[in-house]
């Protein structure tokens, strides 16, 4: 199974791989698109009190750098289930920005803008899979309860080992206290 992961991996990769040069390279041809959301989110960056970039034509770099570095981690298979996370946290905004067809007149612009919006919607639904990706190990989840259920069966075969030394002690010392002398 693992050239299949490897092989989706690296395909899913490729649009943000694309993508993130794009925005980097030439991050005033988004700024546009993405004013309207960089202007709703703006105040909750600068509610942050940080040195967080509020401008749009820096998220829309900080957006294609996420999408790049991202896109490379899955690609290459490290920290896949960090970078997916990455990407889709990235691919929302971006997909609000690029792709408001609620907001077109024309048909078949809206049309467009609709199948992209949904394509969009599937790459998310496949990062949020990379993410729950354990590659066939057990989940940390599954894991932990097993640990638990081992550890209280030790306990529990300590408590049975324990009594029934007890009992053999009591024994033994009622046989003792038979024997004269």
């Amino acid at each position: 199974m693992k050239p299949v992961r490897s092989l989706a991996r690296v395909l899913m990769s490729g649009i943000f791989l694309a993508s993130g040069v794009q925005q980097l390279r030439n991050p005033g041809q988004f700024t546009a698109q993405a004013k309207p959301v960089t202007d709703r989110i703006t105040p909750l960056l600068e509610q942050t009190g940080g040195s967080l970039p509020s401008d749009a034509e820096a998220l829309v770099r900080a957006n294609g750098a996420a999408q790049l570095a991202g896109g490379l981690m899955l690609a290459t298979g490290h920290l896949t289930r960090p970078a997916a996370l990455l990407l889709a946290g990235s691919l929302v905004p971006t997909t609000l920005a690029g792709h408001p067809f609620w907001s077109r007149d024309d048909p078949a612009t809206r049309t467009n803008h609709q199948v992209h919006f949904l394509k969009n919607l599937g790459l998310l639904g496949g990062l949020l899979l990379a993410a729950a990706d354990t590659e066939g190990r057990p989940s940390l989840r599954w894991r932990a309860g097993h640990r638990i259920g081992h550890s209280r069966r030790s306990v529990q075969r300590a408590v049975r080992t324990a009594r029934r030394e007890t009992r053999l002690a009591v024994r033994s010392a009622a046989a003792a206290r038979r024997l004269p002398g």
